[in-house]
This record gives C-alpha cells, structure tokens and sequence, in this order.
C-alpha cells in the first residue's frame, strides 16, 4: 500500500494526514464488536492514527481501540486526553496509566489536555514532562486552546515542546483561521481539527452539492477535502460503518480546485475578525 499524505510533528515525526475518531465509541457493549471492526477496517486502509480520551465512555473508547490495535501496535499512533480535573503533576501520572491499561499498551503516542481546568498550566506540563521522561508518552499536546492560551504555554519553560493543539475547525467553524492557525503555522505546530464533518445545514447547501458532483464525492468527502487541503492539518472523523470509513479513506485523494474553494469560500467566508474558539 502506498503511503498516505502525512503531517509533520514539531520533531519531526510524521502522522497520517486522516486519522481516524473515537468519540461516543465504547459507550454501549452491543456495539463494541462493530466499532472495533471499522477502527481495524481503518487500520487496513492506513489510516493509523486513532484519537480517543479518557472521557469518551468514561474510558469505553479507550477500551474500543485497546481492542483494535492488537496485535499491530507499532503500526498506530495512538492520541488519548486527560480530563482538566485529573491534570495536576500527579493526577496526569495516575490517568495516564489507567489510560495505558484500558489501552493494554506500553505508551501513548501523543497525550493532550482535554481543555483548561483549575490546574496550573504549569503543573500539567511538568506532570507531562515526567510521562516522557518515562516512556509513558512520547508527544504531548493540549486541546481547545485559543491563541492566548497557546500564548500562556509557550510562556512556561517548557511549554515549548507542545507537539499539536487539537480544536473544532470545519467548513462550519473557521474562526480558527484569524488568529489561532498562523500562530501554530509560524510555530510548525500541527492543528488537529476534530468534528470535522459536523457542517450541519452547510452539507445541504447547492454549493457543497455542486463541488460534490463535481468530483463524483460526497458533501462529506468535500468537507474533509477542505480540512485536507492545509498542509499543517489533520482530521479526525469517527465512523463505526465499513462504507463510512472508506469514503473517509477516499476524501484523501479528492483534490479541490480553486474553483471548489472559491465557492466554499462564499458559502462559509474566512473569518475577518476574532472569534471565540467554539467547542462541543
């Protein structure tokens, strides 16, 4: 198989461009075998990234892509978040190994704060430093952090090292652009856009069904399309269906012309001001 496009870490370690969701994975038992398959399915089709957290299922995710992943650790790189509550120096030690054990791994590849909490910036990112320091990690990162807070981080003595900041961004949500993306651009840090097919109304829209029929796609593939054209990005959309999961897996091959993006652009226009950062 050939290799997938991938993205750049501030290392210098590359991830696929497409990686694969876990969000509201492993929260009913009836669907575990099914979940397990497409995430296997993606797996197979060399989407090797695979994002979860320990609050998707309160840890059923986690389980899910432990599942998956066996056999062929070495081939996925795996991403995983911290609740703000559990990220002081110690709390993020004792999360982490409960992550590695629903994981049945050794290490995570890329660990994240979920979003901001209570806990000092601070002692979050030594609680990281440590994991590294141990092999537990091998990246760390944050999640839903606008350009002030990234301002903050990279305020501490080794804030630094973060390796990708992951944030709602789509065809929908595009006030990243302002701000937020050229500061982590600048920086070479990766922006990980997670709900990246959540466009709602917009996938409805004529101008989303004209570029669509203009590459045989979905309005979903040309929304995944549209993250996919910036080199810096990589998106995360969750399928628990085989068919879902190959036509994510195609989006990576859809190119869009500067037509397509032209009309997207008068669909859902940059942002020319600030915006706050949106999250669900």
């Amino acid at each position: 198989m050939a290799a997938l496009r991938s993205v750049a870490l501030p290392s210098g370690d590359k991830v696929v461009a497409l990686g694969q969701g876990t969000w509201r994975m492993g929260e009913r038992g009836g669907d575990r075998r099914r979940e397990v398959a497409a995430l296997k399915l993606g797996l197979d089709l060399g989407l090797s990234l695979i994002d979860t957290a320990e609050m998707y299922g309160e840890g059923g995710a986690e389980e899910v892509v432990g599942e998956a992943v066996k056999g062929r650790r070495d081939e996925v790189f795996i991403v995983s978040k911290v609740y703000p509550q559990n990220a002081s120096r110690h709390g993020v030690a004792l999360a982490c190994e409960r992550s590695l054990k629903r994981l049945k791994t050794d290490r995570i590849d890329l660990y994240l704060l979920h979003w901001r909490g209570n806990e000092p910036l601070s002692e979050t990112v030594a609680g990281f430093e440590a994991l590294r320091a141990a092999g537990k990690i091998r990246h760390w990162g944050v999640s839903n952090f606008d350009a002030d807070d990234m301002d903050e981080l990279f305020a501490l003595p080794q804030g630094k090292a973060c390796a990708s900041n992951q944030v709602l961004y789509n065809l929908k949500h595009r006030g990243p652009e302002f701000d937020l993306l050229p500061w982590q651009a600048k920086r070479k840090i990766p922006v990980m856009a997670y709900s990246p097919l959540e466009i709602g109304a917009l996938a409805n829209r004529g101008e989303t069904k004209r570029v669509a029929e203009r590459h045989g796609a979905t309005t979903k593939q040309v929304a995944l399309a549209w993250i996919l054209r910036r080199p810096d990005a990589i998106a995360i959309p969750k399928a628990s269906d085989p068919d879902h999961v190959r036509q994510n897996r195609a989006a990576l091959d859809l190119a869009l012309t500067k037509q397509d993006l032209a009309e997207l652009d008068i669909l859902s226009p940059p942002p020319s001001r600030k915006m706050p950062l949106s999250m669900i």
